[in-house]
């Protein structure tokens, strides 16, 4: 890079949870920053970064391969972080043509615009892969050896995404990377994703505003780690002389009953667990009152083993090491809803289902903001594309999520100006690139996953 002059970066799924605190790194590292974002998505708030520095967001989607030519053509693109995605596990299973589409044709389309414009060999590109590629393999620890076995259409889109992006590396000479990224949270995480759910639920306890709340499969174990920790492992992944594939996890595995304890402790609440399948139920220790309850509405269709990862390879080759684990992780977790809920941004149960249902009808909105975009930003998925509670409800989500919102065409707002953006900024905007500041870009998002 020459002295003085910027790094540009590219990002799809940039107002997700992960290309929010992506953003707010390479902003920090001194890059110039580009987000691909679709024309009703209400999460410009996922982005949260104290300076200045301008975000220009292009409008488009993965579906459509002549805006990604559109936009890639007009920047000059260093490296391109390819985050977006439909990453709800259950929904893939509801819409598999979509969650293809989206997945596996959209990350060939990305990756087809790099090489037609000849930026096979200016470019880094970095794939989000997932451990849900590991599917029902019995391993004891996962490494980037480890077969894959696929258990839904998400993971097996997954599986053509990463196999795609290894062709290109080797067909073509891209320096291309796949990051295996173990489940990994933070408070930015949707409402939908069981984790967020269950901090969200606690910090509504804690104020009395809830009295209990169902969950799926208490003994579905995973490996979760922090988003801004997988999020810096992939900068560093991005620095290496060659591409290459690497697994971000923290090496420690937790059930789902493990994180519900570890959330109630955050508000000095113990749970007592009593009861069998879907039977058991979670007692606040002293009061005796039922706090989680099992409903089998919630499971899923296919169930993955449990899923423990080894990142030896990525503290080897450039000293990654992840910061948080489960405890650190979910009191932090707990903390941030907590403040929210102070703040009358979640105020009950009702709410959090009534954003989810928002969320599916301001979908096929073409303008940007308004009074109601603003009044439930809450409401805006970190996914390709956000779903009905009816469709939530059938399931909750582990996936791990890479992320997701897909956007095409441009407009500068900076990171200051997204929370008020005007309304009325429709799709015929696009032209010019919108700059949005980081701080522009934040509010809890809400979805339901594991």
């Amino acid at each position: 890079m020459n002295q003085g002059v910027p790094k540009v970066a590219f990002i799809t799924g940039i107002t997700g949870q992960d290309g929010s605190y992506l953003t707010e790194i390479l902003l920090d590292k001194g890059y110039e920053v580009h987000g691909l974002v679709r024309p009703s998505s209400q999460r410009r708030q996922a982005l949260n970064h104290p300076l200045r520095n301008g975000v220009t967001l292009h409008y488009g989607d993965m579906t459509d391969s002549g805006t990604l030519l559109q936009i890639l053509s007009g920047i000059n693109v260093d490296e391109v972080y390819h985050m977006a995605a439909q990453s709800h596990v259950a929904i893939s299973f509801e819409t598999p043509l979509m969650t293809c589409d989206i997945n596996a044709l959209g990350s060939l389309r990305l990756l087809e615009a790099l090489r037609i414009l000849g930026l096979e060999k200016k470019v880094k590109f970095y794939s989000a892969a997932t451990s849900e590629l590991f599917g029902d393999i019995t391993t004891e620890l996962l490494t980037e050896e480890s077969p894959f076995r696929p258990v839904s259409p998400y993971a097996v889109s997954k599986l053509f995404q990463y196999g795609i992006t290894t062709n290109f590396r080797e067909a073509y000479g891209f320096h291309a990377s796949n990051g295996i990224l173990f489940n990994h949270e933070s408070p930015r995480r949707g409402t939908t994703f069981v984790t967020r759910k269950i901090t969200t639920q606690v910090a509504l306890i804690a104020y009395g505003l809830s009295e209990s709340f169902e969950l799926g499969n208490l003994n579905a174990t995973r490996d979760w780690g922090h988003a801004k920790d997988y999020m810096e492992g992939v900068y560093m992944m991005m620095q290496q002389p060659e591409g290459g594939d690497y697994i971000l996890a923290t090496g420690q595995a937790s059930s789902v009953r493990q994180f519900v304890e570890a959330a109630f402790k955050v508000i000095g609440t113990k749970i007592e667990w009593s009861g069998s399948g879907v039977d058991e139920i979670g007692t606040e220790v002293g009061t005796g009152k039922v706090r989680v309850r099992v409903n089998p509405k919630f499971y899923r269709p296919v169930e993955n083993a449990d899923l423990l990862g080894c990142a030896d390879k990525a503290k080897r080759v450039f000293g990654w090491k992840p910061k948080y684990f489960l405890e650190s992780l979910v009191e932090e977790m707990v903390l941030s809803d907590m403040e929210l809920v102070k703040n009358g941004r979640i105020f009950s149960s009702t709410y959090l289902d009534w954003l989810v249902d928002e969320s599916e009808h301001s979908e096929g909105s073409v303008t940007t903001s308004s009074a109601k975009a603003s009044e439930c930003s809450v409401a805006g998925s970190e996914n390709t594309e956000e779903t009905a509670l009816t469709e939530l409800e059938k399931t909750e989500e582990l996936a791990d999520a890479d992320d997701k919102d897909s956007t095409v065409d441009a407009v500068p707002i900076s990171v200051h100006e997204l929370v008020q953006e005007p309304a009325q900024k429709s799709v015929q905007d696009a032209n010019q690139p919108a700059q949005f500041s980081a701080q522009d870009l934040i509010q809890a998002p809400t979805e339901e996953a594991l």
